[in-house]
């Protein structure tokens, strides 16, 4: 019986395995055509660094944004600078079959115009985590084992939403990315995370998925529990208390302020292979009693 599902597998393998010259559309609507599976990769953002890395690709990868550092191999890769600041002569110099980008900066126009296949991701939603990983899989030549991190990321996170689920308790909360300030829509993968934790986002959905708010409005819903993605950039609880009008909120009051390390941030914040462990951070913030 073994037997018969390794050739299972196998022939599966086989029926998903990308074929070339591919042509695939990204989260831009541009069509990028790949001659031959990509062996020279630049990746610009960490999700989708730890997402190739997750299938088996880390290898390929030869230069990284600045903020990619996980898994620990790519640390040690060239660093190319951030969304705002990338350096295309360092790219280029590397000489990428493909580079993954972020629709957010002008570093794919300028790759485009000296011939260097980029392609956009923009993974903003919870399901924009599944659709990526199969997105690059195909690009690399590895839509099994994309199929197969999908399925190991369901189970993870199917796992910590079945422990949170224990809680009879639903408290809101109020995730800060930055003290601007900005947060986070139901909508968004991180406000999926809050929900799956058994959390109310006090924010409202017509606000969008990753909005600036004016601090009145926290004040306003009061919510139980606070969650700082901003404390390794400084905010701390005693920032936020002498706020206009925060000290009355009642996870100030209760002392529910969720002060996340870097590393926590990291999991929290980027919508890849790790978001079991973002999921599990928050549930330490909301629900900390089902761990333990």
């Amino acid at each position: 019986m073994r037997t018969r599902w390794i050739w299972v597998l196998w022939l599966l393998g086989l029926a998903l395995a990308a074929s070339y010259p591919l042509t695939a559309t990204d989260d831009l609507g541009h069509r990028v055509r790949l001659d031959r599976e990509p062996r020279r990769i630049v990746v610009m953002l960490p999700s989708a660094t730890e997402t190739l890395c997750a299938l088996g690709a880390c290898d390929r990868i030869v230069g990284t944004d600045d903020f990619s550092n996980w898994p620990e191999a790519v640390k040690k890769l060239p660093k190319l600078g951030g969304l705002y600041n990338p350096s295309v002569e360092k790219i280029v110099a590397l000489k990428p079959d493909l580079v993954i980008a972020s629709p957010y900066g002008k570093l794919a126009p300028a790759l485009a115009r000296v011939g260097i296949p980029v392609f956009v991701v923009k993974t903003e939603t919870y399901d924009d985590i599944f659709k990526t990983a199969r997105e690059l899989g195909r690009l690399v030549g590895r839509e099994a084992q994309a199929e197969a991190l999908v399925a190991r990321i369901r189970a993870q996170v199917y796992a910590l939403e079945s422990k949170a689920a224990k809680s009879k308790t639903r408290p809101t909360v109020y995730y800060e990315i930055d003290a601007t300030p900005y947060t986070v829509g139901p909508d968004s993968f991180i406000g999926v995370l809050i929900q799956k934790a058994r959390g109310r986002n006090i924010i409202p959905r017509n606000l969008g998925l990753f909005p600036k708010i004016s601090p009145e409005l926290v004040v306003a819903k009061n919510p139980e529990v606070i969650v700082l993605g901003d404390a390794p950039y400084g905010v701390t609880y005693a920032k936020i208390k002498a706020r206009p009008g925060w000290a009355g909120i009642r996870a100030v009051r209760d002392r529910r302020v969720c002060e996340l390390t870097k590393a926590e941030t990291d999991v929290v914040h980027r919508p890849g292979p790790r978001v079991a462990e973002g999921l599990r951070v928050l549930i330490r913030c909301i629900h900390p009693e089902v761990l333990r």
